[in-house]
Order: structure tokens, then sequence, then C-alpha cells
């Protein structure tokens, strides 16, 4: 939760206990209808425990989720999530498909991508 609070500055808009579980909903300010929630994937009821390794090892690999995000300064909110000891994945690149973006993993190894605004373009 602090990555996403302190770090990418989103509120906390939920902190729910329910049942032995608890998960925490985030979200951009000024963006009411745009949440993520926080909660351990391997959590989730019914999974084996094949099925809970098997997420283990993707978030290890940063291959089990990823949450694309945008932002009018890209240069400004890299350099910020640089220094906050974010684990840089790629630093800002036009990409050849039309996107400026680039990439970093929360601590719980999910693939956080940046687009910046504007900046996309069609062929």
């Amino acid at each position: 939760m602090a990555f996403y609070r302190d770090t990418l500055g989103f509120e906390v808009r939920k902190d729910v206990a329910y049942g032995g579980m608890r998960w925490i909903t985030v979200g951009p300010a000024g963006q009411p209808d745009t949440c993520i929630v926080l909660t351990p994937p391997a959590a989730a009821p019914g999974l084996t425990d094949d099925e809970r390794r098997t997420i283990a090892e993707m978030m290890a690999k940063g291959t089990y989720a990823m949450i694309i995000l945008a932002s009018a300064d890209l240069d400004g909110t890299f350099e910020r999530l640089q220094a906050s000891g974010a684990e840089v994945i790629q630093e800002p690149i036009d990409q050849p498909y039309g996107v400026r973006d680039c990439a970093f993993r929360d601590p719980a190894g999910n693939h956080i991508r940046i687009n910046e605004v504007g900046r996309a373009k069609t062929r």
C-alpha cells in the first residue's frame, strides 16, 4: 500500500477486512472511477497449492500482473519513482508503435508501465 499511496500518490479508498482476508482499494486523486485492488493474489479462495506456487513464480518474474498508467510529465514521474527506489525495468523511451513510456515493478513484483499522455500515434 505504501508504494501506491506514498510513491504514486494514490488515495486509499477502502481498507476492508472480511472473513479472514484483507484488501485495499487505491486510485489516483481526482479519478474516483479508477480503482486498483491490492490483495495477495494467492489468498483467493479455491486456489490449489500448485496454483499458489505458479502465482508466486510469476510474481517473482514480474509476469503475473501489469498495470498501465498515464502521466502528462513522464520524465518527471520517472525521476520521482526512480528516486523513491522503485525497481526500474525500462527508462523513458519512444516505442516503435507510437507510445512514449517507461516501466517499473512495485514491491510485490507487478509490472507497471507509464505512458506519456498525448504522445500516442497511430500508424
